[in-house]
């Protein structure tokens, strides 16, 4: 337990927590939970808003023993809830397997990934919480919760997703399948032309698709097109294949990203952006991101560009991917496939949060969801008007955490 000041990744958010603490073992989050003083659990940093800050205790849970336990029929893998998913994709190699995705930095924790529907992109692909079969937490109470895919579908659906606000993940099991190679390929200077009247077949030419684009040309920057198939020779609907590696956001080192080449490599080598061993960037930087049905895709770009000189005014890089429907209560892709905007903004909240809400001022005709982790503007009201299954998930909250040992001004803000 210590008193240090801690932030997340960006440093945009300075935590209020009176206390750290690293518990070695299950038992002992579940002695700190039991006390009954507010609690919050720290991931990787990752998020850009204060859903995990609190006036009591943080819970780091990096100190937990490693565990990555491969199911008999091989169809699963059981983690701990401190694993980030850089750690667990060289023991699913080395068994020959692999996970479904991964999201664009393999730096990221599991257990928050999954707190907050983050995602790779693919239209076949659903975000990286749908991998999830089991959720074992520590309750409200100190008590430890199983919940399962197979034995508790409508409770499980509505627990995965959970915005910290049911326990303490300690441990989850995800589908696994046999290990694939992927190649890399990035094309530079996508015309508008060809997303106007192709965006479908753009979006679909790969099992993995983003599009880069700075908003101040009606063109994309860059399309990352990760496929099983080499790719054909030529162009890519009038973009050029790029001449050297490139890194998604201008002026940073290539060298950090992932192998452009289109060689084939290990699935774990080539979806995420960036590598394991490098840091993606300074931090310096903050995020946003809204889902719209993946049917309303043009009209989401014509709505951002119809304001783009002041979105890039305040910008690094915009990307643009799609994620499949799922059944997960809180997920910004329950029950429609999605296209979803993301944008990482200069560090500089002041410039930004304006930028943000006439952003979401544009976006809101077409229903677009907020990602949980990131920077966003929109009345707690309008979020619930969102989620079908919203009432029925506070539920579930005062269910698991009767005692608000969770909560926090974010989600009081939130839930109501």
């Amino acid at each position: 337990m210590s008193d240090e000041r801690v932030t997340n990744w960006a440093g945009n958010i300075v935590f209020g927590a009176r206390r750290l603490h690293r518990p070695a073992s299950v038992e002992q989050v579940q002695e700190i939970v039991a006390a009954g003083d507010p609690v919050k659990v720290l991931g990787s940093g990752h998020s850009f808003n204060d859903m995990a800050d609190t006036g009591g205790d943080l819970i780091s849970l990096a100190g937990l023993p490693r565990v990555a336990e491969i199911s008999a029929d091989r169809t699963s893998v059981r983690v701990d809830g401190g694993t980030r998913y850089g750690d667990l994709v060289d023991r699913l190699q080395a068994e020959d397997l692999a996970l479904h995705n991964t999201a664009s930095l393999p730096h990221i924790s599991v257990a928050g990934a999954v707190a907050t529907a983050t995602h790779g992109s693919g239209v076949g692909n659903p975000n990286l919480a749908a991998a999830v079969s089991a959720l074992e937490f520590v309750a409200g109470d100190g008590k430890l919760v199983t919940l399962r895919r197979d034995t508790d579908g409508d409770t499980f659906n509505g627990a995965v997703v959970h915005l910290g606000a049911l326990g303490v993940i300690t441990a989850l099991t995800l589908d696994v399948q046999p290990a694939f190679d992927i190649r890399q390929y990035v094309y530079d200077n996508l015309p508008r032309a060809a997303v106007e009247t192709h965006l479908d077949e753009i979006l679909a030419d790969g099992y993995s698709v983003s599009l880069f684009t700075d908003w101040t040309s009606p063109d994309i920057t860059m399309a990352w097109l990760k496929r099983r198939e080499p790719m054909p020779a030529g162009d890519f609907h009038g973009a050029t294949r790029a001449d050297e590696p490139r890194h998604p956001v201008p002026g940073m080192p290539a060298r950090n990203a992932t192998d452009q080449t289109g060689e084939p490599g290990p699935w774990y080598t080539r979806l995420p952006h960036f590598r394991m061993e490098f840091t993606p960037s300074s931090g310096e930087e903050l995020q946003s991101e809204y889902h719209v049905p993946r049917e309303r895709a043009t009209e989401a770009i014509d709505a951002v560009a119809a304001i783009g000189a002041d979105v890039s005014s305040v910008l690094q890089i915009s990307e643009l991917r799609t994620i499949a429907a799922d059944e997960l209560w809180l997920s910004p892709n329950y029950r429609r496939d999605t296209f979803a905007l993301h944008f990482t903004w200069i560090a500089d909240t002041k410039a930004v949060v304006p930028v943000v809400a006439k952003l979401e001022e544009a976006l809101a005709p077409l229903d677009a969801r907020v990602h949980w982790g990131k920077v966003f503007t929109a009345a707690p009201e309008r979020i619930r008007a969102q989620y079908e299954r919203f009432g029925d998930f506070v539920a579930l909250t005062r269910e698991y955490d009767p005692q608000r040992v969770f909560r926090n001004a974010w989600l009081d803000s939130l839930l109501g």
